[in-house]
């Protein structure tokens, strides 16, 4: 956790110090999210989606009338439902990504995203916890998307979080994180 922050950090000084204006803010959101590539073995698991929820703050700056960077520090609830019960993962999320804008306040969002756990549980449809599962720590995801700053400071977000790195530990059924993300967001400056 304390490496997330620190990260959140640099990113904040590093925009700043070069940055036309700086953007900060809250945002909030819903995640759509479900677990690809899911296997045990050679035998393919079936997951479907979960709906959770996305919060955190951003900031940002606009390096020039083309380009921008944004680090943002989210709490994501992830994972997916499965026959008799749902995959809990959630996250303490930092996607950094760079912006491209095509005309003013649309622009193309990618970059990495780091992610650590904070939850992690599987749920019978009862609601009693059926195993403590072997999920990795951290999650190292790339993530695209679209955006439009908003007059009034209004943030409109669309992304795609894809996994890169298996959830579970080796011994484990493999997957990746697959999260759509729709949230909308305020900026303070």
């Amino acid at each position: 956790m304390k490496k997330i922050v620190v990260v959140f950090i640099l990113a904040l000084i590093t925009t700043g110090a070069s940055a036309q204006g700086v953007d900060f803010g809250i945002k909030a959101g819903v995640n759509f999210a479900n677990i690809s590539d899911a296997k045990q073995g050679a035998t393919n698991l079936d997951f479907s989606g979960r709906t959770g929820v996305v919060v955190g703050a951003f900031v940002g700056a606009k390096l020039n009338d083309r380009f921008g960077i944004q680090a943002d520090l989210l709490y994501s609830q992830q994972g997916a439902e499965f026959d008799g019960g749902e995959f809990n993962l959630d996250y303490v999320n930092v996607p950094i990504v760079a912006k491209v804008y095509f005309f003013k306040g649309l622009h193309l969002q990618a970059g990495p995203q780091f992610g650590v756990v904070v939850n992690d549980e599987a749920q019978s449809v009862l609601g009693e916890v059926i195993n403590d599962i072997a999920v990795k720590d951290f999650d190292f995801s790339g993530v695209v998307g679209l955006g439009y700053d908003v007059p009034l400071g209004l943030r409109l977000e669309a992304r795609y979080n894809f996994g890169l790195s298996d959830i579970q530990e080796d011994q484990g059924p493999s997957g990746k994180n697959s999260v759509v993300t729709l949230s909308v967001g305020y900026s303070f400056l």
